[in-house]
């Protein structure tokens, strides 16, 4: 609910309370606002309860494009290149739409020691 307020505006917001309200009542008003908010929550989440009962598998389908959106509502260009470029380095189709077959990973291949004889493979020469 609070992603983007930060220490600084917690701050300025205690001073102004503190300013407005006075010390005497500034107690009085942050247990209510604390209360307020709390049942605040704990309605939607009774809400929400009650529609996930009532609508039964719909309510999934219904989530599904909402959290679209709050993608779409996150999008953020640094991060997307970012992601195209770095973190899907190898296709998973390719051009004409046929899946690329997965490869096996490679062993671990490590350097030798020093006079250690490399390994013999009869079947190989």
């Amino acid at each position: 609910m609070f992603d983007s307020i930060g220490w600084l505006e917690i701050l300025i917001i205690v001073i102004a309370g503190l300013f407005i309200l006075g010390p005497e009542r500034l107690p009085s008003a942050a247990a209510w606002l604390g209360k307020t908010v709390r049942q605040v929550r704990e309605y939607a989440t009774g809400a929400r309860e009650q529609l996930k009962q009532e609508m039964g598998p719909e309510f999934e389908s219904l989530r599904k494009p909402l959290e679209d959106l709050r993608e779409l509502r996150n999008f953020d260009p640094k991060r997307a290149v970012t992601k195209h470029f770095f973190e899907d380095p190898e296709p998973t189709t390719k051009s004409n739409g046929y899946p690329t077959p997965s490869t096996p990973p490679a062993a671990e291949q490590r350097p030798l020691a020093p006079g250690e004889r490399p390994p013999y493979d009869p079947d190989a020469t």
